[in-house]
């Protein structure tokens, strides 16, 4: 396995793609070895705290398994114990403490799609197309619908070209990617997800940031419904004598 370094001013994001796209065109499977962290860091020329952060993600995303003293492995490939592993730690945070970061990311979120309207160049909607055409696959497994669609909103806000939007959205990537494992429906049941976010990209290419802010705004009040009523069932529900 060889890869090839990624430019300095790279994000971690980029190195994530990086790992994710060698694992999948050099076919490795589960049980597979990544190189060494040292081996890591000198071929795509990262420092030590950006590529751990990256093999987290990516464990975040049931890619990768980190075994101390071991290595790093590629992890099983079976969508459903994917989708477990992702969801295990998901129930460690409450339905409350999700809608109050949901609430936070959607007033983000409204007002960047406004700015990539303003400021989105032809290859940030390129870009945006490019994972929309993958995201609409019905056959995704639910591990990798859920990372196409975090990386989506990543790149809005790469487009709408504001660094304090993009940083606060890394710092609660935890909570973003937890929110999506909790209700984002499966690819073959989220017709009107795929919709809105199509809307999203037709309206920062016209140059239209009030219906993108429209659609955004559609979009986000769909995943508030279901988080509320998640609150409501949880905050509802008899307690044991």
């Amino acid at each position: 396995m060889q890869l090839t370094p990624v430019p300095r001013r790279s994000s971690v994001d980029e190195v994530v793609e990086r790992i994710r796209h060698e694992i999948e065109s050099k076919g490795l499977t589960s049980g597979d070895r990544l190189p060494g962290e040292m081996e890591l860091i000198k071929q795509l020329e990262v420092s030590r705290p950006v590529l751990r952060e990256a093999l987290a993600r990516l464990r975040g995303l049931g890619l990768v398994e980190i075994q101390r003293g071991n290595g790093t492995f590629v992890a099983e490939t079976d969508s459903l114990t994917s989708c477990v592993r992702m969801l295990r730690s998901a129930v460690t945070i409450s339905p409350r403490e999700l809608l109050s970061y949901t609430e936070l990311r959607t007033a983000i979120e409204v007002q960047a799609v406004r700015q990539a309207a303003q400021r989105g160049t032809a290859e940030d909607v390129a870009e945006l197309r490019a994972i929309l055409e993958r995201l609409v696959n019905v056959d995704l497994p639910c591990e990798k619908s859920l990372e196409l669609d975090f990386r989506f909103h990543r790149r809005l806000l790469q487009a709408a070209d504001n660094v304090l939007m993009q940083n606060i959205m890394e710092v609660i990537y935890e909570f973003v990617l937890t929110q999506m494992a909790q209700t984002t429906p499966s690819p073959a049941d989220n017709a009107l997800g795929h919709k809105l976010h199509i809307e999203i990209v037709d309206a920062i290419e016209a140059r239209d940031p009030d219906a993108a802010e429209l659609a955004m705004r559609q979009h986000m009040e769909i995943v508030l419904q279901r988080l509320t009523a998640m609150v409501d069932a949880v905050e509802t529900e008899p307690k044991e004598a």
